[in-house]
């Protein structure tokens, strides 16, 4: 009976709404959700098992939202915690990033100061257990959902360590943790103000701000860069203010458009100006999503600065979170935003059927807008940097060791064998740690092939399926023998490449992520190229003409 009313109520509420397609949606919702009903209480009467409600629904929800986007989203009560996290950069843990490895999950980087650093927990600790609970083939984020929590709540956590023959225990407190969104911001020895920048969460312009000012206030700034690579976005009023520190207010960053007409909406910069004349460069890549394309979109279009790196992800979709019964919450789509030129960077069109893998939209059908000052930029793709430094492509050897977790685990081993290291602007991967890494892949057995390799062997099964093989047997030998490769010389011909992984995965282990960031001032090639870019005032002011 309590379901009839709440469904007579739930029309007569979708009626007072004059909009004929609203109406016969409102019937075709109460529809379902009777059949729904229906069906879940037939499954409660005859079912031959116990049926599990709250699994079943979730199951049923999630099912549904995946006909939308991927950024529509529903949280159930227990998962609230990465909801307040995405916002506030906040959350009950204790503090580590994590990762799969195998059938089990690692700790890759604890935070400094956070209750897995005072504990005592290092990168490359290998998570077996969490409360006696066996943590064998369970995900990383069923690991996460087990190891977040209230404040004040505590764990016991069993741990794998390189070197230990028997398991060690941790009894740890969660703690109310704060991710940095400034992991670390300096000067480079060019006198150039480097600041990076992870999420944009509440209060990120603030900080960002705050360090611009304090670096353009204990040196004499050439010019300032803001690292937003690999970040992922966040708050849209964020970007804004963050892009206010270098544009004069009253200018026009994003606009938002959706279905509703509250939805729809013109963001302009609040503020007055802290430095419109500084030379400015903005680094992205790949990872570089939503807010921080807006903040990148918005710097290009208003040619305010030069942007540097790789296409970023091409994330134009607005999402609100809203509130719904028994302290969930659903994150949804309710918008896309287009930057100053009228473009939107959104690379994949969803509504194609639900198929969130083939609407990206190809390059050819991409539509050209013009900056403010007259350059020509693109839609539908991401944001298209100015410069993309060659730094060339990933080769298969080095895809390999990443893949295989190689790099990982050598670091995790030299980590143990080498407790001291030089201080970050001057660690090297030197010739006698290349030479232990090359040891340590013979140890495990390495191997590896490259693409062609595979082409080829898809090639010969294909052949052998069409009765061809016999004809072509001679060739493909040929091909084999010609693709066959030198493992040891590809170890030393792209020892660099294959270096700087290393370089980068033992650092935050010594420094954490600061120390790493401090030294790629002076080792990242996308930094230096952006100190290149500010010291040659020519080549920056003829990039931001027409």
């Amino acid at each position: 009976m309590r379901i009839k009313s709440s469904f007579i109520v739930f029309i007569l509420l979708i009626m007072a709404v004059p909009s004929i397609g609203q109406q016969y949606n409102a019937f075709e919702i109460s529809k379902n959700l009777e059949i729904y009903a229906d069906v879940f209480k037939q499954l409660n009467n005859n079912y031959v098992d116990e049926i599990k409600p709250g699994e079943m629904s979730k199951a049923a929800i999630d099912a549904m939202l995946k006909t939308l986007d991927p950024y529509t989203v529903y949280k159930s009560e227990s998962e609230i915690e990465d909801f307040r996290f995405m916002t506030t950069g906040q959350y009950g843990g204790m503090g580590a990033l994590i990762q799969q490895h195998g059938e089990y999950v690692v700790v890759s980087e604890p935070y400094k100061d956070s209750p897995s650093d005072k504990a005592g927990l290092k990168a490359g600790d290998l998570i077996i257990e969490i409360d006696g609970h066996d943590t064998k083939d369970l995900s990383t984020q069923e690991v996460s959902n087990m190891l977040k929590g209230q404040p004040g709540t505590s764990f016991e956590l069993k741990i794998k360590r390189y070197g230990e023959e028997k398991p060690l225990k941790f009894e740890i407190e969660r703690e109310k943790i704060q991710v940095d969104d400034i992991p670390y911001y300096g000067v480079t020895d060019e006198n150039i103000g480097y600041i990076t920048l992870s999420s944009f969460t509440q209060h990120a312009a603030s900080h960002v701000r705050k360090a611009f000012i304090e670096l353009k206030t204990e040196n004499n700034l050439e010019g300032i860069i803001l690292d937003l690579r690999g970040n992922g976005g966040g708050l849209l009023n964020e970007a804004v203010d963050i892009v206010n520190l270098w544009v004069d207010k009253d200018e026009l960053i994003v606009s938002t458009k959706g279905r509703l007409p509250e939805k729809s909406k013109d963001h302009h910069t609040r503020m007055g100006v802290i430095d419109p004349d500084i030379p400015l460069v903005v680094l992205v890549n790949g990872g570089s999503a939503s807010a921080s394309e807006i903040t990148a979109g918005a710097i290009q279009d208003l040619d305010r600065g030069v942007i540097i790196g790789s296409r970023t992800f091409g994330k134009g979709l607005v999402q609100n979170i809203v509130p719904v019964i028994y302290n969930s919450q659903i994150k949804i789509t309710v918008a896309k935003y287009y930057i100053p030129s009228g473009r939107c960077i959104q690379a994949i069109d969803y509504s194609d059927d639900g198929d969130n893998g083939k609407g990206r939209i190809p390059d050819s059908l991409m539509t050209a807008f013009k900056t403010k000052a007259g350059r020509t930029v693109l839609d539908g793709g991401g944001i298209i940097p100015d410069i993309d430094p060659d730094n060339g492509e990933l080769h298969d050897i080095t895809a390999s060791l990443l893949s295989q977790q190689l790099i990982f685990d050598f670091c995790t081993q030299w980590y143990w064998e080498n407790p001291e290291a030089p201080e970050p602007d001057k660690f090297e991967v030197s010739d006698e740690m290349y030479a232990a890494f090359e040891e340590f892949l013979k140890q495990r057995g390495f191997e590896y092939k490259t693409e062609s390799e595979f082409i080829l062997e898809k090639l010969e099964k294909a052949s052998k399926e069409d009765k061809y093989h016999d004809a072509i047997k001679e060739e493909l030998e040929a091909l084999h023998q010609a693709l066959a490769h030198d493992k040891q010389s590809d170890l030393y011909e792209f020892r660099d490449q294959i270096s700087e992984f290393i370089r980068l995965e033992l650092l935050p282990r010594y420094y954490y992520q600061e120390g790493m960031l401090k030294a790629n001032l002076n080792f990242d090639p996308v930094v230096r190229e952006a100190v290149s870019v500010i010291r040659d005032k020519e080549r920056y002011e003829g990039i931001l003409k027409p």
